[in-house]
């Protein structure tokens, strides 16, 4: 047999091969993903099959464990049975209608009820709301509930891990959760851990990526929370992690990055559900139960009968879920826009489903603006959000561009002038799918002149993006733009 007969057969079976890999991509990728996301992984495998398995392989899975998401809905079921024996969170007749029916389908999707006689106050500063975090520390008298998805242990929380030190000296119960990847990432992060140790914090792993002992899923699969309760009757969460402004990152401290962030301080019957977040997923992570021992009740707090007190609900979601929790509020809320959509973000990449609510506000005759960076800290995110820039632009969203050296991280919007939304999730493909994060909702008009205050603080420090600037942008960057688009897809 000559050298062309084995030439001919090695083609053959190496085409046969990719030909049974490709049929195999066709059955099984589309299986409960987005055409989209399907069709970049098609794409991917037909055109580099070895890498777009192996990848498949490693990421491929966009849903937690089986006997996680089972948790999750055992944990649901037990909170539905509670809040329909607790009169206080029953719907208030009074009440929009259309806003009775959001409240519902967050209801419906995550078994967290909305409540009324709430307040809450907007922290800006960096070190202010860590300062405030920690001055509620040492209020503490049973218990202090913190998550966060990065943990550090540096000159900007050297004073809050000195609170929880005081707190658990008085006898209070310090639990502390952290997600497993990046925190690790972390410069010093076994020394953080030493700490916590050392102050005697009953601390956990999120979402550990540990094989060797049974605890594995997709390494991307993160919980990206933040949030803070004492004693259940204060509850913060946002934007912000638990760590310096530059994130204690080389990298960052060389181009001299700061993040901007926003949190809210919150009291009233939803902090109840703010603690239930962090019970579920210490539940979860640790198999302990403290819905008995470590949580009060949103009928034993406090209600404000001031005017401008808030209406509340706290909306959890990610790839414990079966939808997409934060998504589906998002796009609730915006077609239900009457007047203006502010939304802020640090990673803009939105499905086709939030681009066509976005663009169909403007069609509508609504004001419409976004605020992102000027710069990115993400190559890639970075990249595939400036590919959106054209089609809002052209539809008439106004961009407007937080200047260097700063990284926007807030990430909240608001809708006419009486509905915010704040929380952890970003408007992009990640914090839909594959993070987990929570989200507020909040009715009330004094809440968002507040967030107003603060969006007027970005348009002041930044400046606006218009169409004739972002035409000129050159062809290797809007190339650039368009290829890193096509891989947010992946999920």
């Amino acid at each position: 047999m000559d050298s062309g007969f084995f030439a001919n057969l090695t083609w053959s079976l190496a085409a046969l091969v990719h030909a049974a890999i490709v049929i195999t991509a066709l059955i099984v990728i589309p299986r409960g993903r987005k055409p989209t996301a399907a069709m970049a992984w098609i794409l991917l495998i037909v055109v580099l099959p070895g890498v777009g398995v192996l990848l498949y392989l490693v990421i491929g899975n966009f849903r937690l464990p089986a006997k996680r998401r089972a948790e999750q809905a055992r944990i649901d079921e037990i909170i539905r049975s509670r809040v329909a024996d607790n009169a206080l969170d029953e719907m208030d007749a009074s009440w929009p209608r259309w806003f009775q029916r959001v409240v519902q389908q967050n209801q419906t999707l995550t078994a967290l009820p909305a409540s009324a006689g709430n307040e809450a106050t907007l922290l800006p500063h960096y070190q202010e709301s860590i300062d405030a975090m920690t001055s509620e520390l040492d209020t503490a008298k049973d218990f202090v509930h913190i998550e966060f998805f990065i943990v550090g242990w540096d000159d900007t929380t050297r004073g809050f891990f000195a609170a929880m030190e005081r707190a658990v000296a008085r006898g209070v119960t310090v639990r502390l959760l952290a997600d497993y990847v990046a925190t690790k990432k972390v410069s010093d992060s076994k020394k953080m851990v030493a700490e916590l140790d050392r102050i005697g914090v009953k601390w956990a792993w999120m979402l550990p990526v540990e094989p060797f002992k049974g605890k594995y899923q997709r390494p991307d699969l993160r919980n990206h929370r933040k949030i803070v309760v004492v004693d259940g009757r204060v509850g913060f969460m946002g934007s912000q992690n638990l760590i310096a402004r530059h994130y204690d990152s080389p990298k960052n401290i060389k181009r001299g990055l700061k993040w901007q962030e926003l949190m809210t301080r919150l009291t009233g019957p939803v902090v109840a559900s703010v603690n239930t977040v962090f019970l579920s997923d210490w539940l979860i992570e640790t198999g302990e139960d403290l819905s008995q021992t470590a949580q009060v009740p949103a009928a034993q707090l406090p209600v404000s009968t001031a005017p401008d007190a808030l209406q509340c609900q706290v909306v959890p979601s990610g790839p414990g879920y079966d939808t997409e929790n934060n998504l589906r509020l998002f796009l609730s809320l915006i077609y239900g826009a009457t007047e203006k959509v502010i939304l802020t973000s640090p990673y803009f990449v939105p499905d086709e489903a939030m681009v066509y609510a976005i663009t169909s506000a403007c069609q509508r005759g609504l004001e419409v603006q976004l605020f992102v960076s000027e710069i990115g800290d993400q190559f890639m995110v970075w990249h595939a959000q400036r590919s959106y820039y054209t089609a809002l632009l052209e539809a008439g969203v106004r961009i407007f561009l937080y200047p260097e050296p700063f990284i926007l991280h807030s990430k909240h919007f608001s809708i006419d002038d009486d509905i915010a939304v704040i929380g952890s999730s970003n408007m992009d493909i990640r914090s839909f799918s594959l993070n987990s994060e929570v989200s507020l909702m909040v009715r009330g008009e004094s809440f968002v002149a507040g967030m107003r205050e603060v969006e007027q603080a970005y348009r002041d420090a930044g400046r606006e993006l218009t169409l004739e600037e972002w035409r000129r942008e050159p062809a290797k960057a809007t190339f650039l733009d368009g290829l890193m688009r096509l891989t947010s897809a992946l999920n």
